[in-house]
C-alpha cells in the first residue's frame, strides 16, 4: 500500500518515524480529548431530558391554574410564571440539540475516526520500521 521501497536511507527512514510518531502522538491527545467529550455528552443529555420533562409537566400544571383563575393579579403572576417556564423549555431544547443524542453521535463517530487514523498510523510504523531494518 505505500511506497516504501523509494526509501533508500536509515536517515529517511529514522525522519518518517519521527513525523509519523508525532502524528500518532498528537491523535492520542484527540482521542482523549474526544472520549472526554463523548462523556460530557452523553451524561449531559441524559441531564437535559430529565429536566426538559419536569418544566413540561410543569407548564401543563400552571396552565390548569391559570385556566381556573379569576382575572387578577395571582392570574397574571401564573401567566408570568408560564412564560418563563417556556422559555427555560425554549433554551432547553436548544440545549438537546447541541448535546442530545445527535451531537452524541457525531462525537461517537468522531472517536471511530480518529481510532481508524490512529491504526493506519501504526500500520506506517510498523512498515517503515519493517523496511529500515532491511537497508
Amino acid at each position: 500500500m505505500y511506497s516504501f521501497t523509494k526509501i533508500t536511507t536509515v536517515a529517511d527512514c529514522d525522519v518518517l518515524l519521527t513525523w509519523a510518531e508525532r502524528e500518532k502522538s498528537d491523535l492520542t491527545f484527540k482521542k482523549m480529548s474526544v472520549e472526554r467529550l463523548t462523556t460530557n455528552y452523553s451524561s449531559t443529555s441524559i441531564e437535559i431530558d430529565v429536566i426538559l420533562q419536569g418544566v413540561v409537566a410543569e407548564i401543563a400544571a400552571v396552565e390548569i391554574v391559570i385556566n381556573t383563575l379569576p382575572d387578577g393579579p395571582t392570574k397574571e403572576s401564573e401567566e408570568k410564571r408560564k412564560t418563563r417556564l417556556e422559555y427555560k423549555r425554549f433554551l432547553l431544547e436548544n440545549r438537546k440539540e447541541s448535546y442530545g443524542a445527535v451531537a452524541l453521535l457525531e462525537k461517537e463517530l468522531d472517536l471511530e475516526r480518529i481510532n481508524n487514523d490512529v491504526d493506519e498510523v501504526d500500520d506506517f510504523i510498523a512498515g517503515i520500521t519493517a523496511h529500515k531494518n532491511t537497508l
